[in-house]
């Protein structure tokens, strides 16, 4: 394998169990004027209260954002950058979801270089460095806190949309598993689910040819020796700690495993990307309304079975950091593992009607960017056969 790779990371990442406390004096370094973003519920939480009372006693100066929605509308970005304009931040700090995540990315870029959201869609469009970012996960998923992406929903295309830039990675990321024991079972499963995916896309991407230009030209670069090793972490990290963290809640060691292998799996499709599991949950969550990460994690498992000839080796390494026996038991390890935290194990289940396959196949080549890095390609017909396969749960049509 060439070792060829790089590193897309905060200047900081803190781990570990109370942690948060760590944010006031971090912060303090960074800033005086911090704009806070969050969502309403986390809003009334203790522990987000108490992070409030950190930063103002480190002599801060806030402003709370509080209307962070689910998957981030543009609209909703717009309004509350605008909102915040007049508070003139110098620091902007995140708590919360995936979402908010997002949001304060995006707050954070127009801050910065105004305009709108839809200027910055794709890759490297960011001008320049944005306001400084510290992000707090409070779930165990997305790995936002650490990657070079800003996922938003736009209603005019009907699919979510990224803004891609290593701008957008924050400056600091603290990560504090306690954080998490509140996370309900149903959404530990689908963040964690979805973190798993990340895993195993970034580490059976397509390895690009490498050139000097590839890191400048691309944010996502492919799969590559660095990324390998974040990948394999996670996967290895999620696999021991998933089904703990979501049948028993308050078991930390396990929420830590969890968000640990999150954060990894971030450090690794941040740099190598993701791929067609991905690129056909856009159109897909689009007609169902179904969360991400069930979407991504109900198709891995059929995107793993059309990739498996082009992947044999990824497989067999996939197998030594989970301790399976071969290679040949990883997909069905995973597709049983996804099962038992209640991932649906067809698009037919997910809620996708069987009409709109054909729409869902055009659209889903038409995301470029993910299809080509996929590890095989996947045309208009195969890609067609591929989502028979996933709605009807039948391997035999891939063959």
């Amino acid at each position: 394998m060439e070792q060829f790779g790089t590193i897309r990371a905060p200047r900081e990442i803190i781990f570990g169990a109370g942690q948060r406390r760590a944010l006031g004096a971090v912060a303090a370094r960074l800033g005086q004027r911090a704009l806070v973003v969050t969502d309403e519920r986390l809003a009334a939480d203790a522990d987000f209260r108490a992070i409030l009372a950190d930063l103002e006693g480190r002599g801060l100066t806030l402003r709370i954002e509080s209307g962070t929605l689910p998957d981030v509308p543009v609209d909703s970005a717009i309004a509350a950058t605008e909102a915040a304009r007049g508070f003139a931040p110098d620091l902007v700090i995140a708590v919360g979801g995936g979402s908010c995540l997002d949001m304060a990315k995006c707050m954070a870029l127009l801050l910065s270089h105004g305009g709108r959201p839809q200027d910055y869609y794709g890759e490297l469009k960011v001008p320049g460095p944005i306001l400084p970012l510290i992000a707090l996960p409070t779930t165990a998923g997305t790995g936002s806190e650490v990657t070079p992406v800003a996922v938003l929903s736009d209603s005019e295309r009907s699919l979510k949309v990224g803004i891609s830039s290593p701008h957008l990675i924050p400056v600091a990321a603290i990560c504090d598993p306690e954080l998490t024991l509140t996370c309900p079972p149903g959404l530990t499963a689908i963040a964690g689910a979805d973190a798993l995916t990340h895993a195993i896309e970034a580490f059976t991407a397509t390895r690009r040819p490498v050139t000097a230009s590839l890191t400048q030209e691309r944010v996502f670069i492919g799969k590559n020796a660095v990324s390998d090793q974040f990948a394999l972490t996670a996967i290895s990290l999620l696999w021991k700690g998933l089904e703990r963290a979501c049948t028993h809640g308050n078991d930390l060691a396990a929420r830590a495993q969890v968000m640990q292998g999150a954060t990894f799996a971030g450090l690794a499709f941040g740099v190598a990307g993701t791929a067609a599991a991905h690129a056909i949950q856009y159109p897909v969550g689009a007609l169902t309304h179904t969360a991400h990460g069930a979407g991504v994690a109900c198709l891995m498992p059929w995107v793993m079975e059309w990739n498996r000839p082009a992947i044999a080796e990824d497989l067999a390494r996939i197998a030594g950091a989970t301790g399976l026996d071969s290679a040949e038991a990883v997909i069905p390890a995973i597709s049983a593992l996804f099962a038992r935290i209640g991932i649906p194990p067809t698009l037919k289940a997910l809620g996708l009607a069987e009409d709109r396959l054909d729409w869902v196949a055009e659209q889903s080549c038409g995301i470029e960017r993910l299809i080509q890095n996929n590890p095989r390609p996947l045309d208009r017909a195969e890609m067609r056969r591929l989502l028979a396969a996933a709605f009807a749960g039948d391997a035999a049509l891939l063959q």
